[in-house]
This record gives C-alpha cells, structure tokens and sequence, in this order.
C-alpha cells in the first residue's frame, strides 16, 4: 500500500486523457485507419520508455515517477488523437461543449452499460486472481511466481487481442454487401460475413496453438528474469498453464471481438458475467489445495466459460448462426 497510494493517485489523473485516446483509437478504427492510432500510441509508448528511468532513477523517483511517465505519455496520446480528430473533421469543439439528445446517445448507452457489464466482470476476475495470489504465501514467492506466469501468458495475449480487434473491425465491414469496382462483382453480406468469420476462427486457433509451444520454448528464458530458485520452481506449472490456454484464447479473443462486431453487446457481457462467477468459485476450490497452480485453474475455468458463450453465440443465437442466415434468406 506505501506504493500503491501515491501510484494510483497519480494515475488518477490519467483517466480524462486515456478516454480522449481510447475514443480517437476507436474513431479511426471505425473509418478503418488502423496505422494511425499505432502511431499514436508507438510515439506516446516511446515518451513513456524514455520518461521512465529518467524519473524513476536519474531524479530518484521511483514508483511515483513510474505514474508520471505513464501520464504524461496518456496526456500525449490525448493531445496527439484530439489534433488529429480536429485535422480530420471528425470533432468540432462547439459539438463537444453541447449536450446531444438522447436519440443519438440512447444507442451509445445501451451499449456502453452492457459492456461495462464485462469490463467490471473483466476487472473483478483479475482482482480476486490477485488477491488470492497475494494471500497464498508470505515470503512474495507465489506473487512473484505469479507475475513470470503472467509475462510468459501475455506473449502470446498481445497478438491474439490484436486479433480480437481485427475481428470487430473486419466482421461489420463483411456484413455490408457492397459491389467492387476493381473485381466488377458483388461482395459483402451475411453469408460472406458468416465465411469471414469462420476463417478468423480457424486463425485463432492455429495461431493459439502455434504461441502456445512458442511460449513453452522461451519458459528456460523467461525463467532468467528472476535470481531465485523457489520462484523459478513455483513458476514451473503455472507457466505451462499459461501456455496451453493459449489455445483455448485464440478462439475466445476472436469469438468475443465477432460478439462485438455484431453488436451482442449484452450477450458478451452476460457470457462474461458468468465466466467471472465459475473462476470465483474455482478460485475458493483450488488454490487452498494446490497453491498458485489453483490460481491459473481458475483462469482456465474462466477461459473455458467463454469459449461456451463464444460457442453459443456462433451456433445457437447469433445473428450469423444458420438458422438465422436461412431466416434472413427467406425473407
């Protein structure tokens, strides 16, 4: 808590700026520029690699400049992503300033508190993990074990959320049945979409598979970023853990970003309501009888919870399952 206080209070202040970013991330994404928000946040990443030793050794810091490295690259990207939303006609400051009605805000609401739904589920989840993390052991060695899980698990995270992004951009755009000019046909709709979808899922899992044995083969690296024996040991099975899911999240990360491609907002967050709710009762089961093993089962619980809702939505009630396509056919 020493360091946690004077970190988060600093971080606070990040939450205006990181809004600003996240709508001029998504605005560009939605008119389907995706170079410009990774410029954007490779040059506002850059400041804050720079930003960070110097604060945090050179002035002597430490974790409070850490925060302040972090908001002032968030105040960066902010500035950054509102000069360029003005450049581009995609703002006006009088429109900022005035309230919308609520015919234009009303869809923006519903989906919005619907995928809060998940992020709170989302940010619960990774809270009781840590908290239970936290309460296994004394010596730091579980928490310390923990975290090497968790770099050797998020390798492979990256590129598969990355995934997920593309699947919310690429599924609403092959929904649209359009005629090209270049190829003289007609493209698009829910069949081609339906198409697009199942060769993104076949993606996700080749590629879930292919970083889950790239992770397994870096874990002798990885291993090197701690001097102490227990930890390394205590990482072992964890880490392996962390490996395999990969698998399982390469259908999941795609699944929940065709979710959001099409709009299940609500149905994403009730899937992942549910998720959060079985890793809460996995993570009383398991982690009092095998320790930080316990933990990293009660993520595959949670993991495993989604790929059902993903399962669901792609064959049971979604807008592109085949019972719908047929309906939408017919009619």
């Amino acid at each position: 808590m020493e360091y946690a206080r004077p970190y988060f209070l600093i971080r606070s202040f990040a939450f205006l700026p990181s809004l600003i970013s996240l709508v001029g991330f998504s605005a560009f994404r939605g008119i389907l520029d995706t170079k410009t928000p990774v410029k954007v946040s490779a040059f506002a990443n850059i400041f804050n690699a720079i930003l960070d030793p110097i604060l945090i050794f050179t002035l002597a810091m430490g974790v409070p400049g850490a925060a302040l490295a972090t908001l002032g690259a968030e105040v960066i990207s902010a500035v950054v992503f509102m000069t360029l939303l003005r450049k581009r006609q995609l703002v006006r400051w009088r429109k900022i300033v005035q309230p919308p009605k609520w015919s234009s805000l009303e869809p923006l609401v519903k989906g919005g508190l619907a995928l809060q739904l998940r992020n709170l589920s989302l940010n619960l989840t990774f809270l009781a993990v840590a908290r239970v993390t936290q309460s296994i052991d004394e010596s730091g060695v579980a928490a310390a074990a923990h975290a090497m899980a968790i770099q050797t698990f998020q390798i492979g995270g990256i590129v598969l959320l990355a995934l997920s992004t593309v699947a919310q951009i690429v599924v609403p755009n092959a929904m649209v049945e359009r005629y090209d000019e270049e190829e003289k046909v007609t493209v698009g709709g829910l069949e081609y979409a339906k198409l697009t979808i199942n060769r993104l899922m076949s993606w996700g899992f080749v590629l879930g598979c292919m970083l889950g044995a790239l992770q397994i083969a870096l874990l002798p690296a990885i291993k090197k970023a701690t001097p102490m024996q227990e930890v390394r040991d205590a990482a072992n099975l964890p880490a392996l853990l962390a490996s395999a899911l990969q698998i399982i999240n390469g259908l999941v990360f795609i699944g929940e970003g065709v979710m959001i491609g099409t709009g299940s907002f609500l149905q994403l967050s009730l899937s992942t309501l549910a998720a959060t709710l079985g890793c809460l009762v996995a993570l009383r089961i398991f982690p009092p009888k095998v320790g930080l093993t316990g933990v990293w089962i009660g993520f595959g619980v949670f993991n495993v919870i989604r790929l059902i809702g993903v399962w669901i939505h792609q064959t049971k009630n979604g807008p592109l399952t085949k019972k719908n396509l047929q309906k939408a056919k017919a009619g």
